[in-house]
């Protein structure tokens, strides 16, 4: 046998061993139920605090619980939440600083709260912006929403998504609502935010911002007459034993935020972030929903309970009444709100 023929019966060989050797690799896969791709890096078992301060009732715990079930099923149980309600773990602002400090994993906190850790998120609170839930989220889940969320960072916090609190409207206990004038004197909670403080004030009442854990003391004891939430948080702390008038005024949308600690959020795997981040998307989705299928039945039994329900104050005062607001804080945001405004359009 020639030089040549002695190379290419090599050759053969060489080519016939290695076919023999992959086919081997791809039956042993086989018989071992193993990927033919690389194997994804095996999740360690882990333990997620998530705080928020509603009761068990609130679209918060429904998106919680909601994180809770996505996070269990797509790691396979190795990722626990444990959900701590009802401001178990502090209010608001106490949860924030507990995730910056790494006391805290995880919350669902609403916007305002949120606007004092990172200014820019106060643009979502100016009065009247949102015409309706889709123009929202068309904003919060698009580019302008995406940006700000990324701001937390800077404060060593970790954006998520953005869940719902809802379209805010006023109670009160002292007289029917239905134009700012009948807002003159009221002493009304706000959430602890310079926005919704202001809006108030232009609107007449006598603006007390407070944490809703000091605030349900104060309406059960009458220090205050009234405070404004979405339905739902109206619904979910039966505020018709201490409320006799509610007016749909839909005067700020607001987001709720889950939100991370930093740290936490890099202390995870890759993959696990993932999945995180996935799933607090969809259980804001979930919270969305809810918020939509659940208002009209709350509103009918908040009736029954005996509030006095005003659907058509007169928005065009309401409106009118608030564009110091604007005027004050229009270019404190940069160009976020002629962006948000364009966009709406």
């Amino acid at each position: 046998m020639n030089n040549r023929a002695r190379f290419t019966a090599h050759s053969a060989s060489c080519y016939t061993n290695k076919f023999k050797q992959l086919n081997l690799t791809l039956l042993c896969a086989g018989l071992l139920g193993l990927p033919l791709m690389a194997q994804a890096e095996e999740i360690t078992p882990t333990n997620l605090r998530l705080a928020t301060v509603v009761n068990t009732q609130d679209t918060y715990h429904i998106a919680a619980e909601r994180f809770q079930q996505l996070v269990s099923e797509q790691t396979d149980g190795a990722v626990t939440i444990e959900i701590y309600p009802n401001a178990s773990l502090g209010d608001e602002r106490t949860l924030l600083e507990g995730m910056q400090i790494g006391t805290v994993d995880m919350g669902v906190i609403t916007n305002g709260p949120v606007a004092n850790f990172v200014d820019e998120f106060s643009v979502f609170e100016l009065p009247f912006l949102f015409p309706t839930s889709e123009a929202a989220y068309s904003v919060l889940d698009g580019e302008i929403g995406q940006e700000i969320l990324a701001k937390l960072e800077d404060v060593n916090l970790k954006g998520l998504a953005y869940a719902e609190r809802g379209f805010r409207n006023i109670t009160n206990s002292r007289n029917a609502i239905n134009a700012p004038e009948d807002l003159d004197g009221l002493r009304l909670r706000v959430i602890e935010n310079e926005v919704y403080v202001d809006t108030f004030r232009e609107l007449g009442a006598n603006a007390v911002p407070m944490a809703w854990t000091e605030a349900l003391t104060a309406l059960q004891q009458g220090t205050i007459d009234g405070q404004e939430n979405p339905v739902n948080a109206i619904h979910a702390f039966n505020l018709a034993e201490t409320q006799d008038y509610l007016t749909m005024t839909r005067h700020i949308y607001a987001p709720a935020i889950f939100i991370m600690s930093l740290p936490a959020w890099n202390g995870l795997q890759e993959e696990l972030q993932s999945i995180v981040l996935d799933a607090a998307k969809e259980a804001s989705a979930h919270a969305r929903e809810q918020n939509a299928i659940m208002e009209a039945e709350q509103l009918a039994e908040l009736s029954e309970a005996g509030m006095e329900i005003n659907e058509t104050p007169d928005m065009e005062a309401f409106q009118a009444a608030v564009a110091p607001v604007y005027e004050k804080y229009g270019e404190q945001f940069g160009d976020y709100l002629p962006r948000i405004q364009e966009a709406l359009q």
